[in-house]
């Protein structure tokens, strides 16, 4: 392998992919990941396909399909195990492992029910992170504004995240705030490593909507200073000034509870509630629709044929055009539509990406899902295919941000370390072989908001334990990926 003039480097591990779906039912060669050079994928922000809770499933049929007796297998004790080996069974081009999801946890032991959880609950949702543990989590990810995740108190987390504790694990956060409260979330996400004794990671650092785009310097200093403190913290991030989420992120949280957000919408009375609370600012969650603006929401996963002419358009243009005002408008396309509408939402500053790029503690995460540009026509964001890529074209190579090195270290040892993944993340004999090569004078991301579907470029081998899954920029269509898993599993062999 002739890797003159080329970079050889560490496999990229992605620390918050969304790949579950594609793992499990879809496209598993993951293509607009391998081709940005990830070799390995963490899952679990928030939800997992595991735990189930068995009493939520119906009895069992002799014509049940293969989907539904795996359902069942991942409502037994070790159901996070069953779901582990079910992606790899199936095959996959990466790696992957997963966190356990909090709100997986919460409606395991509550459904979508607001409110705290009482004693049993509570002590059903620590057994069920014990066990997930033992079965290979990397921790418990929680993501706090989407329901029901959103309704755990820091007293809950702080229980279920000590339930960890004894097995090595993780607190990772979507935090409750990343605008207008960002620092009280991140004292917060703080608290509750300190009262569990665990270490703390935040996914996807941001100061978001203009107003609050001073906070991220005040929120890097809160962030050093707690590490100064001892406070084991750091912070991963995508190179992007926009996010992505669901169109109902501009609803307030209880419009979801129970699962009943279509039933609310289509009620005159409690769809008024709504839009009282969208247009009155409320302390207790952040509407993202306002924080971007609605010429700043760009709305994506439109299906119904009557909604597809939308799709790829701004809220405000989408309302300009039904003559009705963007609040009517964002609720009539989720009833129309009866599912989450992916939509991008323009949030951050170019300069606070710059800032967060140049920490020692930070990493990096794609935030999105893997896909195959020859056969999805959905529109994305383009981070599902450019994150790596465009840090180390555009503000390595292009703009001296940061060090090729730095860069480097942070997509991949600094990963590994932090979640104690083993046998990964360096190239060094006896490791797995993760590698990426790549051509440092033309790798960069060619995925655009309006074009996502587009490959990077530069990425000429990736090499999956051992087995090419990229060769000269395409895929080879192998999928050599194994599950990894965290410290606290069971069946890990004693380190020599």
């Amino acid at each position: 392998l002739d890797a003159t003039g080329m970079v050889v480097a560490p496999g990229f591990i992605d620390i918050q992919s969304h790949s579950r779906w594609a793992f499990l039912e879809g496209d598993s060669r993951v293509v607009s990941k391998v081709t940005q050079g990830i070799t390995t994928e963490i899952l679990g922000e928030g939800t997992t396909n595991a735990p189930i809770d068995p009493a939520t499933l119906p009895p069992p049929e002799e014509d049940d399909t293969p989907a539904e007796h795996l359902r069942r297998r991942m409502a037994s004790a070790h159901g996070f195990d069953a779901w582990l080996r079910a992606m790899e069974r199936r095959g996959t081009s990466t790696n992957v492992g997963s966190f356990v999801g909090a709100t997986t946890i919460r409606r395991f032991g509550m459904g979508m029910r607001m409110g705290p959880a009482d004693a049993d609950a509570l002590n059903r949702m620590q057994r069920a992170v014990r066990r997930a543990m033992e079965d290979g989590a990397f921790g418990l990810a929680s993501a706090l504004i989407y329901p029901p995740g959103n309704f755990a108190s820091t007293d809950e987390l702080a229980a279920l995240a000590a339930a960890m504790a004894p097995y090595g694990g993780l607190y990772i956060t979507h935090m409750r705030s990343e605008a207008d409260r960002l620092l009280e979330a991140i004292d917060e996400a703080i608290e509750i490593g300190q009262r569990a004794g665990v270490p703390v990671e935040i996914y996807h650092l941001k100061a978001a909507g203009r107003r609050n785009w001073p906070l991220a310097e005040r929120a890097v200093a809160r962030i050093d200073s707690a590490r100064a403190r001892g406070v084991d913290i750091q912070a991963d991030m995508y190179p992007y000034t926009a996010g992505s989420t669901g169109l109902s992120a501009c609803f307030p949280p209880w419009a979801s509870a129970e699962g009943r957000l279509f039933d609310n919408l289509a009620d005159p009375a409690t769809r008024a509630r709504i839009r009282a609370d969208i247009e009155r600012p409320r302390e207790y969650w952040e509407n993202l629709c306002d924080l971007a603006t609605p010429e700043g929401v760009l709305v994506l996963g439109l299906r119904k044929p009557e909604n597809r002419a939308y799709a790829g358009r701004t809220l405000a243009d989408i309302a300009a055009e039904r003559g009705s005002d963007w609040i009517d408008t964002a609720m009539d396309l989720v009833l129309s539509e009866r599912q989450e509408i992916g939509t991008i939402y323009f949030l951050m500053s170019e300069d606070n990406v710059r800032l967060q790029l140049r920490q020692p503690w930070i990493k990096f995460g794609t935030d999105a899902g893997g896909v195959d540009p020859e056969s999805t026509r959905t529109l994305v964001h383009p981070r599902a295919y450019g994150t790596f890529p465009r840090i180390l074209g555009r503000y390595v190579r292009d703009e001296g941000v940061l060090p090729l090195e730095d860069a480097v270290r942070k997509m991949t040892s600094a990963v590994a370390a932090r979640l104690h993944l083993r046998d990964r993340g360096l190239v060094k004999p006896g490791f797995f072989a993760d590698l990426v090569i790549f051509d440092p004078e033309t790798v960069g991301d060619e995925a655009t908001y309006q074009e996502p579907h587009r490959v990077s470029l530069g990425i000429r081998d990736v090499f999956v334990n051992g087995v090419a899954v990229v060769r000269d920029g395409r895929h080879t269509g192998a999928k050599p990926g194994r599950v990894v898993r965290g410290p606290g599993w069971s069946g890990w062999q004693p380190l020599p």
